[in-house]
């Protein structure tokens, strides 16, 4: 009996895998450290190129339907309130079929993975199951997993760790993560407030300030009703518990858009931010995939539509292997294309959004928003700088990466 390929991880990119895996007819397990799909409010942009590799999965109309269209982009200078640059999606329309951005919270995409997963019988999903080790053979790997004080075993054909940037994989695969961590931290806020109206509904908004810049985005609440986003940095010397505070939340949103009244937040969350890329994808029978293999900030919403990249890439290269269409040394292609595209479309541009966001000297500043004003203007400048936000780009770029080293 042919052995299931074992997948760490149930967030969106170990999910995902195991779909695209399971619909080819290959048997997988999946194991969840956590007891069920982690709901932490994260990453909600979904961009085109995503959403085309989502449509042969069969998650495309429900990823829609369940988010917000969002077909234009818009950078502001915060102080003056004013737009600097507007980006319409609807330029792209002759190149992808979704010419917009989807507004669909990361734990909702998961679910709707999930549920279509379940009806595979080859497709096994355990909760509270964390892996703890991994020993390779030449012709399989072995899985530790813990399932409370219990301690036992898995075989798989091969192993997928997307478990986070904290990898438990990774660690035991002695992969180095090399990067940094940026001082401060990120706070997501949550709100029903609509601003009076002030911002359109249906677009992501960036907000440029050397104090405190803003990232302000469309999401739906339960039952579909319409909710804003706040995204601000905290102060470099702040924790996590000052950051929370009721006051210090409120501050931070009556500094953004004054309002008569408290607003009322649903959600707050504050987390560390880093920018690093593990050394190796693949080592061996086992991969890295999503943040397990590369972390950045989330300006720009690429982290996670990368990991679906990197999810779906792997299921097809794997599939084509393991029926033999394709030679095992195909399997280097993985790494090859994903590490170095995460380098140049991931990290390289999420750095640059960060630093167009915060930047503090005034010539710099004024020097970044009149090129992006620039690039706006002009309809050539203006469709490139959305193919590379969309990360169609990088998709296209992918396809001119046909063979590993190891085959050339």
């Amino acid at each position: 009996m042919a052995r299931p390929i074992v997948i760490a991880g149930a967030g969106p990119v170990g999910v995902i895998a195991a779909l695209a895996l399971a619909r080819q007819g290959i048997s997988v397990h999946l194991l969840e450290a956590g007891d069920q799909i982690d709901k932490t409010r994260r990453a909600s942009t979904t961009h085109a190129a995503t959403l085309e590799l989502l449509a042969p999965l069969g998650l495309v109309d429900e990823v829609i339907a369940q988010g917000l269209i969002a077909p234009r982009f818009c950078v502001w200078e915060r102080w003056p309130r004013r737009v600097v640059a507007e980006f319409d999606f609807a330029r792209l329309k002759d190149v992808t079929r979704y010419p917009f951005a989807v507004q669909c919270e990361q734990h909702r995409l998961t679910n709707i993975a999930f549920e279509r997963l379940r009806a595979f019988p080859h497709a096994i999903c355990e909760f509270s199951a964390r892996v703890s080790g991994v020993r390779q053979f030449d012709d399989r790997v072995a899985v530790t997993v813990e399932r409370g004080a219990d301690i036992g075993l898995i075989e798989g054909d091969y192993l997928i760790g997307a478990d986070g940037a904290h990898s438990a994989v990774r660690k035991a695969l002695a992969i180095e993560f090399a990067g940094f961590t940026h001082p401060e931290r990120f706070l997501l806020l949550t709100t029903e407030s609509d601003f009076g109206g002030a911002y359109d509904g249906s677009a992501r908004h960036w907000f440029v300030d050397p104090e405190e810049w803003c990232g302000l985005f469309p999401v739906t609440g339960e039952g579909g009703c319409s909710l804003w986003r706040g995204l601000f940095p905290t102060r470099s010397d702040e924790n996590d518990a000052a950051a929370l505070d009721d006051d210090a939340v409120e501050q931070h949103f009556q500094r953004f858009h004054p309002a008569a009244g408290a607003y009322p937040i649903l959600h707050r969350n504050a987390y560390r931010v880093h920018q690093r890329v593990a050394a190796q994808f693949r080592k061996g029978r086992v991969f890295l995939a999503g943040d397990a293999a590369h972390v950045n900030n989330s300006l720009g919403g690429l982290g996670l539509n990368f990991g679906i990249h990197d999810a779906v890439e792997l299921a097809h290269i794997l599939g084509r292997v393991i029926r033999r269409e394709a030679p095992p040394q195909m399997l280097d292609l993985y790494e090859t294309r994903r590490r170095s595209l995460n380098i140049e479309y991931v990290q390289r541009q999420t750095i640059a959004n960060k630093k167009l966001m915060e930047e503090k000297d005034p010539m710099a500043r004024a020097a970044n928003l009149d090129a992006l004003r620039r690039t706006a203007e002009n309809p050539v400048a203006h469709r490139d700088y959305l193919m590379r936000a969309s990360l169609l780009e990088s998709m296209a770029t992918r396809e001119r990466i046909t063979a590993p080293p190891s085959m050339n």
